[in-house]
C-alpha cells in the first residue's frame, strides 16, 4: 500500500449494521459481529426500521452486541410515527438494556407519502428527540446514596452518574427535503444546541464533498466532531444501488473500474482501494474519524481499514500460549 495511503494510528472507527431480515442471517450477522468486535471500535450501530418496524431486532442485535462483546453499542431512533409516551418508553428501553449511546434521526417518511403529509408524530425534528433522549436519562438517573464509613456517620451522594452520547446525522450534499447546504448547517447547529454530541455523514463518494461541508459548518460554529460515513462499493450492482437511495454524484473512475471487469474479485478489490484512497483523503483534512457502512458484511470494511493502516496490531502471544 503506498505510503500516502496510510493514515495516523489510532484514529477511531465505527461501523453500522442493519437488523437480520431471517434466521440464516442473523446465524451470519454474529460471525461479522464477532469479527469487526476483534478490532476494537469506538462502536457499532444498529439501525431502526421506518415508523419501527425493526425495533425488536434492532434491540435483539444491540444486546448480542453488549452481552457478547467488548463493543460499545449505538442505537438509531427515529421520530417517525412516535408519540411522546412511545418516545419516552422507547429510549427507556434501550436504556434498560444497556445501551447508552444513539442516533437519534428525523427519519424518512413513510411509502406514498407526500409533501405536507404529517408523517412524524409528536416529534418535529432530530433535534427535538436528542432533548428527549438527554431528558429520559436524566429523569432515570438515579443518584445513589451509599453509606459512610467515616466516624461522622451519615451518607454521601454520589455526585456523577451515566451519561448517554447522542449521535445526529449531517448532508455534505444537502437533505433531500432541505433548499440548500447552508440550511443543513443551520440543523446541525440547532441539533448542537440540542444536545448532540457528535454528528455521522449521509456517505459519499469524493473527498471534497465532506472536506467542504466540515469546513464551512466549523466557520457557522459547529464544534462537535463529524464523523464521514462510507461504503466500500464493491460491485456494481451495489454502486448503482447506492447512488439510487442516496442520489449522490457518480464516482466515474470507481464505476468505469466497476464496469470494466466482470470478475467478482477484481471489482471487490476495486471497491476497496477506491475507499482506502477515500478515507486517507479524508483524514488528512482533518476528519476525526470513519465511520462505515458494512452491509452486514466484515471483508470489505477490515480491508479498508487494513489498506488505510488503522487496524490494531493483534495481541502478542507467550511462547506456551495455546494458539
Amino acid at each position: 500500500m503506498p505510503e500516502e495511503s496510510r493514515c495516523p494510528p489510532g484514529t477511531p472507527f465505527s461501523f453500522e449494521l442493519f437488523p437480520p431480515r431471517s434466521e440464516a442471517a442473523e446465524q451470519t450477522l454474529h460471525e461479522t459481529i464477532t469479527r469487526l468486535a476483534e478490532v476494537r471500535p469506538d462502536f457499532i450501530s444498529v439501525t431502526y426500521g421506518a415508523s419501527g418496524s425493526s425495533r425488536q431486532s434492532s434491540l435483539d442485535v444491540l444486546r448480542y452486541i453488549n452481552e457478547n462483546t467488548t463493543a460499545h453499542p449505538l442505537a438509531h431512533l427515529t421520530c417517525v410515527g412516535s408519540s411522546h409516551f412511545e418516545a419516552n418508553r422507547l429510549v427507556r428501553e434501550f436504556l434498560d438494556a444497556g445501551i447508552t449511546s444513539f442516533l437519534a434521526l428525523r427519519g424518512d417518511p413513510p411509502k406514498g407519502a407526500v409533501e405536507g403529509d404529517h408523517f412524524l408524530g409528536d416529534l418535529g425534528s432530530a433535534a427535538e428527540l436528542v432533548q428527549l433522549i438527554h431528558r429520559v436519562q436524566t429523569e432515570r438517573a438515579q443518584y445513589a446514596t451509599l453509606p459512610s464509613r467515616n466516624a461522622a456517620g451519615g451518607g454521601h451522594i454520589r455526585s456523577s452518574r451515566d451519561k448517554v452520547r447522542v449521535a445526529v446525522a449531517a448532508f455534505p450534499n444537502g437533505h433531500p427535503r432541505s433548499k440548500d447546504v447552508l440550511q443543513d448547517i443551520d440543523t446541525l447547529l440547532a441539533k448542537q444546541v440540542a444536545g448532540a454530541t457528535f454528528a455521522i455523514t449521509q456517505l459519499f463518494f469524493h473527498a471534497e464533498d465532506y472536506l467542504r461541508f466540515a469546513s464551512n459548518a466549523r466557520a457557522a460554529g459547529v464544534t462537535i466532531p463529524i464523523l464521514p460515513g462510507l461504503m466500500p462499493a464493491t460491485s456494481s450492482a451495489r454502486l448503482r444501488r447506492i447512488l439510487e437511495l442516496t442520489d449522490e454524484r457518480t464516482p466515474v473512475d470507481l464505476a468505469r473500474k466497476l464496469e470494466s471487469d466482470d470478475s467478482p474479485e477484481a471489482q471487490f478489490e476495486a471497491g476497496v482501494e477506491h475507499a482506502i484512497s477515500l478515507a486517507s483523503e479524508v483524514l488528512r483534512g482533518g476528519a476525526p474519524g470513519l465511520h462505515l457502512y458494512t452491509f452486514n458484511q466484515h471483508r470489505a470494511v477490515l480491508s479498508v481499514l487494513d489498506g488505510a493502516g488503522l487496524l490494531p496490531a493483534p495481541p502478542i502471544r507467550k511462547e506456551n500460549e495455546r494458539v
